[in-house]
């Protein structure tokens, strides 16, 4: 990770990241990653838990899969481990047991999802007593220590919020509610992919408003030597490529696909699909 006011990925860890030296396909894990961050989202909703808790939980689950292997570590008890760290860290502590319990009814609504359609989901609730609670508290406390372990203890994040507030001030787009509304929409979609460990926040906040402004057909300058983003610091190809990250969460999946991430939420799932897939 470079040095900055926040940690960000080396060139070499986005491009050669330690899941991908395991076998997993660069496609595969940004699936993976975007499956956990929307976990760690759901969890959140269902806690009421604040926004800027839920925001930096998924930077950090984000940030440690370019220091760790998804092999080592299933994406589900990383997510629960990030908002638990999260919480703290915005001084919203959460309950272990409610954390525990709502991850384990999206972890059983994900695996019935697997299950043929037609039958309605019911959640079961676990007993307290038994090893399911046991199993998902150890991992939770697990995750949690190898979270500030690798990361070395460095969990500073910067969101993006107040600097998209500042930039269209600036660009006198604040009338817009449209534009405004829809940019912030794209800063939470990001929080999916990597760009959050990977590009310093003008480039993403100069991304988010790059989107919103071309969909709605509002026109900003954008001829060298007076293009707009220069205006924040920000790198055509940087902005261009954080577009790119955004916009490929909304292509479309198989339901294969689909199935293949949700079955993969385990270092055990990702350990047999490895096995199952590994070059002859």
């Amino acid at each position: 990770m470079s040095r900055r006011l926040y940690p960000l990925a080396s060139l070499e860890q986005i491009q050669n990241s330690p899941s991908r030296q395991d076998g997993i396909p660069a496609e595969l894990e940004e699936d993976l990653r975007a499956y956990g961050c929307k976990l760690i989202h759901q969890a959140g909703i269902l806690l009421k838990q604040k926004q800027v808790a839920v925001a930096t939980a998924q930077i950090l689950f984000q940030r440690f899969w370019f220091v760790t292997s998804m092999k080592q570590f299933g994406i589900g008890d990383v997510g629960m481990g990030a908002l638990y760290l999260a919480s703290k860290l915005e001084e919203c502590p959460l309950r272990m047991r409610d954390l525990i319990n709502v991850y384990d009814l999206l972890l059983q609504r994900a695996a019935h999802s697997l299950k043929p359609e037609g039958k309605e989901f019911k959640y079961t609730p676990m007993s307290y007593f038994g090893n399911t609670f046991y199993d998902l508290k150890d991992a939770l406390v697990v995750a949690e220590m190898q979270l500030l372990k690798r990361l070395g203890f460095d969990v500073h994040v910067v969101l993006p919020y107040g600097t998209l507030v500042n930039y269209m001030r600036l660009l006198d787009l604040t009338g817009r509610e449209d534009a405004v509304s829809r940019a912030w929409g794209y800063l939470n979609d990001a929080l999916q992919t990597p760009v959050y460990a990977s590009y310093p926040v003008q480039t993403i906040v100069s991304a988010a408003i790059l989107l919103a402004t071309r969909h709605l057909g509002i026109p900003l300058p954008s001829t060298p030597p007076n293009c707009w983003w220069d205006l924040f610091d920000a790198e055509w190809e940087d902005v261009w490529a954080v577009c790119g990250y955004i916009m490929r969460l909304y292509r479309e999946r198989s339901l294969e696909d689909r199935r293949q991430v949700i079955g993969m939420l385990t270092k055990k799932d990702v350990r047999r699909w490895l096995e199952e897939n590994a070059p002859s």
